[in-house]
């Protein structure tokens, strides 16, 4: 199955629209995993084990392995999901973009040397360095479009044509980016009317949706302003509101416990 797929496989037997940020910092991990070999590899796995059943996917966060020399512990972390949980996809938040031969290697470090079923990218450089992503057809692509930050406005609220920048982006993945069928769009759950908006401009796109955790998004707007016809289309991110729910040796049964909250309030706005 390809990523699209093995998100809608998992989305339907779950119920859940609910991506699990696994954003882990060596400092705010519990005593009972910090002294281990692998201590961020071991907090993740008690996570994972403990949200399976409540999750549509996951998405490690790249820098949270790179700045604190756990790039290692990011390959055993997703070889776990593909092991033990192989239905569950896997996107790297790694928000790449670059020149296309590096885009190349970008994309290689995605897909080969972390087998990851999905990637976040940065369009600014517009589709050459895009396109070494989106080649890889079985693999997802998520595009920045309006992202969760307090100043993503800066760039992306700026008027080119009577547009904003993030409405240009939004129909440059429907028209000339989606040809493989494998793009999404990254849009923050913190801006409710322009979710609804890029909604509206992809009808059928998947929106990878950050900030309704302890960015403070409001789920009940993003389920009205941004569920596909079907009733999904997203996948609603929450990182520290989860894997952080829990402060001791309990913290896994506490992440599991968040996990499935979110995914039953999701659901009943779905409803």
């Amino acid at each position: 199955m390809n990523f699209m797929e093995k998100l809608k496989v998992t989305g339907r037997r779950n119920r859940s629209l609910v991506c699990v940020g696994l954003d882990p910092d060596l400092k705010k991990l519990p005593e009972c995993v910090r002294e281990k070999e692998f201590p961020i590899f071991e907090f993740n796995k008690a996570i994972i084990d403990a949200t399976s059943d409540w999750v549509s996917c996951y998405k490690p966060q790249a820098a949270y392995y790179a700045g604190q020399n756990a790039d290692a512990e990011l390959k055993m972390t997703i070889d776990y999901i593909h092991e033990r949980y192989p239905d569950i996809p896997v996107i790297l938040d790694a928000k790449r973009g670059d020149i296309g031969s590096t885009a190349e290697m970008y994309a290689r470090e995605a897909f080969e040397r972390y087998d990851a079923d999905a990637v976040t990218v940065n369009p600014y450089m517009g589709f050459d360095t895009l396109k070494p992503f989106l080649d890889h057809a079985e693999r997802g692509v998520i595009i920045l479009c309006r992202t969760s930050n307090p100043h993503s406005g800066d760039l992306q609220e700026l008027s080119a044509g009577g547009k904003m920048v993030y409405e240009h982006v939004a129909e440059l993945a429907r028209d000339k980016w989606n040809y493989n069928g494998n793009a999404g769009l990254v849009i923050g759950a913190t801006y409710p009317d322009e979710l609804r908006r890029v909604r509206e401009i992809c009808p059928e796109m998947l929106f990878l949706v950050p900030g309704a955790g302890a960015q403070g998004g409001d789920v009940e707007k993003v389920i009205r302003n941004g569920c596909d016809v079907a009733g999904g289309g997203l996948a609603i991110n929450s990182s520290r509101g989860i894997i952080y729910a829990g402060k001791d040796e309990n913290f896994a049964h506490a992440a599991g416990k968040a996990a499935r909250e979110l995914r039953d309030l999701i659901n009943s706005f779905r409803a």
